[in-house]
């Protein structure tokens, strides 16, 4: 029974019948194909603006590209100490970028606090050309800690990138999860507040390898498509890859992954908060929780798989996804309060 990572867990199966369905026949290369306009168009008309498109294979790829169009070599990046980007995309952003530097910024629950943020800025440019420039900042939602930076909370974010005249990108991997959890339209959690830049993330919520980086500031978009090709990333049969991210956001089917994921991990935290202590509000589908060692070790010979955080030998995350069923949640609950 696995709580792992949804990366882990299977691809739909009406994602993988749209794949099937695009291998009929011929269709035109590295993106000229009627499925790749199509996920534009569609795109478009859900953000309820334009939009551009660029489907790729992976999340890194689409933080990457978003910080090479946003930051030059002699920027810097701002995110939180915990984020994706900082951690672990093994200096990807940075080889992209040609140079740029990160600056981790603090904040509880995997969240970069905005008075930090706005402190740190404002205290930027005593030194001159002697320190990097402050070009882009990078919010994650869901955040690493599985927690959802509300609405009220990004237009924070907005007022000090206009403040500053910063970018402001978010990486998505989990956008279906964090926009369930809030309730609120597409458009209103990202350009309507502030956000430039979004890497959709499709992979980790039922496509087999499908995200996008969508950008919303015609200012960021020169040279695009040729920083995919540079990246390696200009997929020559691209149609498999909008084919999924089409199947995805239509008949809502993303939202209703992301839903019965969020409605998993909200059903543990419900029928467990009595006896165990949760290190992170429970906000969308990532559980960080403290149990004893034993009982860990106990639910590992059991057959549950989730990671063991590391650094702590006492607190594990729980990954709930689109495919976890409601027996395995339930027999992850009994295993739990049974325990003596």
């Amino acid at each position: 029974m696995n709580f792992r990572s949804d990366n882990e867990a299977p691809v739909n199966a009406s994602i993988l019948q749209a794949m099937i369905e695009a291998n009929q026949g011929f269709e035109e290369s590295y993106g000229y194909d009627t499925y790749s306009e199509r996920f534009t168009e569609q795109c478009q008309q859900l953000f309820e603006t334009w939009c551009e498109v660029l489907p790729l294979s992976t999340g890194t790829a689409a933080n990457s590209i978003a910080m090479a169009l946003s930051c030059p070599p002699y920027g810097a990046i701002l995110c939180h100490e915990d984020a994706h980007l900082n951690r672990d995309e093994c200096g990807a952003p940075e080889f992209y970028t040609a140079g740029a530097k990160i600056i981790s910024i603090p904040g509880k629950h995997g969240k970069m606090d905005a008075n930090d943020l706005d402190q740190y800025l404002a205290n930027t440019g005593v030194h001159g050309e002697h320190e990097s420039l402050p070009c882009t900042i990078s919010l994650t939602q869901c955040t690493e800690a599985g927690t959802v930076y509300s609405l009220d909370e990004l237009l924070q974010f907005k007022k000090i990138k206009e403040k500053y005249g910063l970018a402001l990108h978010m990486d998505g991997a989990r956008f279906a999860n964090a926009l369930v959890a809030l309730g609120c339209t597409p458009a209103e959690m990202t350009w309507q507040s502030g956000i430039d830049m979004l890497s959709f993330g499709a992979t980790k919520n039922g496509a087999m390898m499908a995200e996008s980086l969508i950008v919303f500031n015609t200012q960021y978009i020169k040279e695009i498509k040729r920083l995919r090709k540079r990246s390696g990333h200009l997929i020559s049969k691209m149609r498999f890859i909008s084919a999924q991210l089409l199947r995805y956001i239509q008949d809502e089917l993303w939202l209703k992954l992301a839903a019965h994921a969020n409605q998993q991990a909200q059903y543990f935290f419900q029928n467990t908060q009595q006896k165990i202590t949760f290190i992170h509000p429970v906000e969308a589908n990532e559980v960080f929780c403290r149990l004893p060692v034993e009982l860990i070790a106990s639910l590992s010979e059991q057959g549950f798989e989730f990671h063991v955080w590391p650094g702590f030998n006492d607190v594990i995350r729980l990954v709930f996804s689109h495919a976890t069923e409601q027996s395995s949640t339930d027999k992850l609950v009994q295993a739990i309060m049974q325990h003596e």
